[in-house]
Formats: C-alpha cells, sequence, structure tokens
C-alpha cells in the first residue's frame, strides 16, 4: 500500500502556499498557479511543511493524488517542467514561432498547434522540440498532443517520440 498522502511537502522559502475555500494557489520565482482540491482532503501549513490529511478512510486514493498535485505545483513553481521530443523520419522538421508549433511528418500538409497559455515551445534544431511550463500536467499534456500527430511506428523507427523514449523495434516479413 502507498503511502504517499503522509509525507510532508517542503515549501522553499521563496514560495508562497495561500487556501481559499477548497482552491490552492501556489507563487513562486517562474509564475502562479491555482487548483481546486476536494473538500475531503485538509492541509495544514506550518513551520515551512505542509501535512496533508483526510478525513475518511475510504478516500486513500484521493489523498495520495492530492498530496502529489500540490507537490508537482510547488516543484512547477520553483524549477518548471521540461518534455523534450525528438522527429525521426526522412523530411521530418519542426518550426516554432510564438505559441504555434508547425510540423511537416511526412502528411499531405503541415500539421499547425497551438500550445496552451502558461507553455513555451522551442525548437533548438529541425527535428528536436523542447516544450517549457510550470504546470506539469499542461506540459506533458502538450507533449502527448505533439508525439500523437505520428507516433512511432515498430518496423523503421519513424515518428514522434520523447527523447527518454525507447521503441521496441519488430522484425520484418522474411522472404522465401
Amino acid at each position: 500500500m502507498s503511502r504517499i498522502g503522509f509525507k510532508t511537502i517542503e515549501v522553499p522559502d521563496s514560495v508562497t502556499v495561500t487556501k481559499e475555500g477548497d482552491n490552492i494557489t501556489v507563487k513562486g520565482p517562474k509564475g502562479e498557479l491555482t487548483r481546486h482540491f476536494d473538500p475531503k482532503i485538509k492541509f495544514e501549513q506550518k513551520d515551512g511543511e505542509i501535512t496533508v490529511s483526510r478525513s475518511s478512510e475510504s478516500d486513500k486514493a484521493l489523498h495520495g493524488t492530492s498530496r502529489a498535485n500540490l507537490a508537482n505545483m510547488i516543484e512547477g513553481v520553483v524549477n518548471g517542467y521540461k518534455k523534450t521530443l525528438k522527429l525521426i523520419g526522412v523530411g521530418y522538421r519542426a518550426q516554432a514561432q510564438g505559441s504555434k508549433l508547425t510540423l511537416n511528418v511526412g502528411y499531405s500538409h503541415p500539421v499547425v498547434l497551438t500550445a496552451p497559455e502558461g507553455v513555451t515551445v522551442k525548437t533548438p534544431s529541425a527535428t528536436d522540440v523542447e516544450v517549457e511550463g510550470i504546470s506539469k500536467q499542461d506540459v506533458g499534456q502538450f507533449a502527448a498532443e505533439i508525439r500523437a500527430v505520428r507516433s512511432p511506428e515498430p518496423y523503421k523507427g519513424k515518428g514522434i517520440r520523447y527523447t527518454d523514449e525507447n521503441v521496441r523495434r519488430k522484425e520484418g516479413k522474411t522472404g522465401k
């Protein structure tokens, strides 16, 4: 059984955490995040640490999830989150202009994606895409949308993949 919910969350000096009703706002050097939490979960802040508790034994999953979400918010406003994707294939390239990302990945038309607010997209090279932001959920969701445009296929390995992703290759047909 997981004990994530019982771990305390360290709050750095540069971060302020305020609670208004069921909403918690976290302000830090990189920005500000607000999230609604279930009223069954209680948060107590003292001496630079936050303790998360639940009202009943049936809220175990909600307990751990709420604690992880708050810890991710604090981590995001202090350090931020970053996902890096790589385009693999002949002629595959990406170009970022402001919040728009244009992908040429073998379709008859370029695919244009717009980054959500708070997420920045960079293309250090024509085949690399960096997605950065303070919200772990927004960064991960937009990176997944980019990858879904052309998922890596197992035979030639072409497609868009995370840099740390390992694509299992399959053997092709064998001729007689």
